[in-house]
């Protein structure tokens, strides 16, 4: 090959170059807003598909099994992302040996979020059980104060003003949120004169709904996710390990703890219905909604931000309640719908205002030239003074 063949190949590839960023600027800007379309659509199908599963009349699957499953399919596509990732089985089967053989006690640290995890998923099963779509996702939207909270004591983070007043904003929404859940709504009157029932009755016979116990776990549940969730954030930062390597220490670990839970609560549950019992299309889309749902959000950390993520959570909150009046006849009251303004307000306003230390201005260099330039000053200015002495 030529010189001149070659230059015009290194040419070549020197155009190509701005192309290739443009495109992979194109790729990432419609995987941000794909991802975080599919995160709402996760979001808001996650909870009405599981409000659905809990109160349809017929014979109900065991909660605790279905948070099993929940971790099983977890590891499963924890391990082909891992595995991805590595793009090699053996460099991949080396570094699993090395953190759960080798490191085997730095693997247990994982143990106290899985533990966690665990107990959360069941509580969030039994608040969607007990609570309409929309009073469930304004209230879990509480997660984002004790996370602000742990920050603070475990990580020693600073808030903004505009975030703590966005916590109080919060906090008055979602109180609003639970008053109106616990108060009966007003008549709503249909075009046709006749009275549209506004409260869900329950569909399953096994359960009635009772909203105390709705939100009693649903807020159990926002503690254990801030505190799990900066937990987990100190055991990343401390370590180098992929995000996808701790995913599945996380679910090898609360694989075993699911089984244990089922074993103490629903043991004679089990051995009288059966492990599957209950479980249909319905139940294992649920399931894998709710699996696949840390491995969107993820993504959309990765491609867009935690502003539009926020946007995205206020989309889902929206989209709910909207489905629910269709699937549910699920009316909102005035409250709820002023509790949910307030709490969509101070998503948006936490996620947009981060804290930002102030600014300091670097001192500049001081250079020999600026260093002779007094002190020749100073020498014509005593020269000065002792002309003047002699005078």
């Amino acid at each position: 090959m030529s010189k001149n063949d070659i230059d015009k190949e290194a040419l070549t590839d020197v155009e190509k170059q701005p192309e290739t960023k443009e495109k992979q600027r194109n790729w990432e800007y419609y995987l941000r807003y794909v991802s975080l379309i599919v995160l709402v659509v996760q979001n808001t199908g996650q909870v009405l598909l599981t409000r659905y599963a809990t109160r349809r009349d017929q014979e109900q699957f065991i909660k605790t099994v279905a948070v099993f499953f929940n971790e099983v399919v977890k590891l499963i596509a924890g391990s082909i992302l891992f595995l991805l990732s590595t793009g090699d089985v053996r460099k991949a089967g080396l570094e699993l040996k090395l953190h759960f053989v080798t490191h085997w006690f730095e693997t247990l640290k994982v143990g106290v979020p899985a533990f966690i995890y665990t107990i959360q998923n069941f509580l969030l099963y039994l608040s969607i059980e007990h609570l309409d779509a929309g009073t469930y996702m304004v209230t879990y939207q509480l997660k984002i104060l004790t996370t602000a909270l742990f920050t603070v004591i475990m990580l020693k983070r600073r808030l903004s003003l505009v975030q703590w007043a966005a916590l109080a904003l919060l906090t008055v929404g979602v109180a609003i949120v639970q008053i109106s859940a616990g108060k009966a709504p007003a008549p709503v009157v249909a075009l046709n004169g006749t009275l549209v029932s506004t409260t869900i009755k329950p569909i399953s016979k096994a359960t009635e709904q009772q909203p105390l116990i709705g939100f009693s776990a649903v807020v159990t549940a926002a503690i254990m996710s801030g505190f799990a969730g900066i937990y987990f954030e100190k055991i990343l930062k401390g370590s180098e390990v992929s995000i996808w390597l701790r995913n599945i220490q996380l679910s090898v670990l609360s694989i075993p703890i699911s089984l244990v839970v089922i074993a103490v609560k629903d043991r004679e549950k089990v051995l009288s219905r059966g492990f599957l019992s209950g479980f249909d299309y319905v139940v294992w889309s649920v399931v894998l909604c709710q699996a696949l749902g840390g491995l969107i959000v993820a993504v959309v950390i990765k491609y867009a931000d935690n502003i539009l993520k926020a946007f995205a959570t206020s989309i889902a909150i929206i989209v709910a309640c909207l489905a629910s009046i269709v699937l549910f006849s699920t009316f909102p009251t005035i409250m709820f719908l002023l509790g949910a303004v307030l709490v969509i307000g101070a998503v948006v306003l936490y996620s947009t205002f981060p804290y930002r230390a102030p600014y300091h201005q670097p001192k500049e260099d001081l250079k020999m030239e600026d260093l002779a330039e007094p002190l020749e000053e100073k020498k014509e200015e005593d020269g000065a003074n002792d002309n003047i002495k002699d005078v």
